[in-house]
């Protein structure tokens, strides 16, 4: 079932959101070589409780940490540990916020210095573009699969793969709702978007093939070449006549 939102749940949701934000840009500054993966998730948890909220995803299914902070071949859920980012790597965060029983969630994937390949810069900023042309779809009287299919075509014809595995997906009252929302898909095809949806739209791509693995400790998402990947998530509200961008 797809949850509506009233203009008063919004309005929570929105608050989530800025938090999400404050702390992706607080992560951000952090960024740098020597630093430790499980460092910024200890910044980026401190941030959320400081402002009286919790990290959704921490406990969530199991999860055992607030950031998921997952670093070249790392697609998603990444757990923060000893490891120390280098010049070269590129690094993905994905946070989620609770306030007051109301959700965000964003992710975005950042170079750890301009010593990264091409290859990488080229892959951020495609992946970057892709999340754009799928919010441009996500408008009233459209349907859901335009917004895959937009992401789809961008990342494609930049010689990159959308992961199949994991999706888009509803936000707000809960971490996840419905609609899921690949990043691949048919034109024109799916349910009709209404105003009062929120949808964390989230472009995974890999430079290589599309296939992913799941390593040993039940989370950590890889790409299965182990080629390098990257991830974009904005959270959106789609009102009566325009979509705005909640993180």
């Amino acid at each position: 079932m797809i949850l509506l939102k009233s203009p008063a749940e919004i309005d929570k949701i929105r608050a989530s959101c800025k938090i999400v934000r404050r702390t992706l840009d607080l992560l951000k500054s952090k960024i740098k070589p020597g630093i430790k993966t499980k460092e910024l998730n200890i910044a980026g948890e401190e941030f959320i409780y400081s402002q009286k909220a919790q990290p959704s995803f921490k406990g969530y299914m199991g999860y055992p940490a607030g950031i998921c902070v997952s670093v070249n071949e790392e697609l998603v859920h990444g757990i923060g540990s000893e490891r120390r980012l280098k010049e070269t790597d590129v690094v993905s965060l994905d946070v989620g916020v609770e306030l007051d029983g109301f959700f965000g969630d964003a992710a975005e994937t950042f170079a750890v210095s301009g010593k990264i390949s091409g290859e990488a810069k080229r892959l951020i900023e495609t992946t970057r573009v892709s999340l754009e042309r799928g919010i441009e779809q996500a408008v009233c009287g459209k349907r859901l699969f335009d917004i895959s299919a937009a992401i789809q075509a961008c990342v494609e014809k930049a010689g990159f793969s959308v992961v199949r595995q994991f999706v888009g997906h509803g936000v707000g009252l809960k971490v996840h709702e419905d609609p899921q929302i690949p990043n691949y898909g048919k034109p024109h095809t799916g349910i009709k978007l209404k105003a009062g949806m929120v949808l964390a739209i989230e472009p995974m791509v890999n430079a290589g093939s599309w296939e992913v693995d799941i390593l040993d400790d039940g989370w950590t998402a890889v790409t299965r070449d182990r080629r390098l990947c990257a991830h974009f998530e904005h959270t959106v509200y789609i009102g009566d006549k325009e979509v705005e961008i909640l993180t």
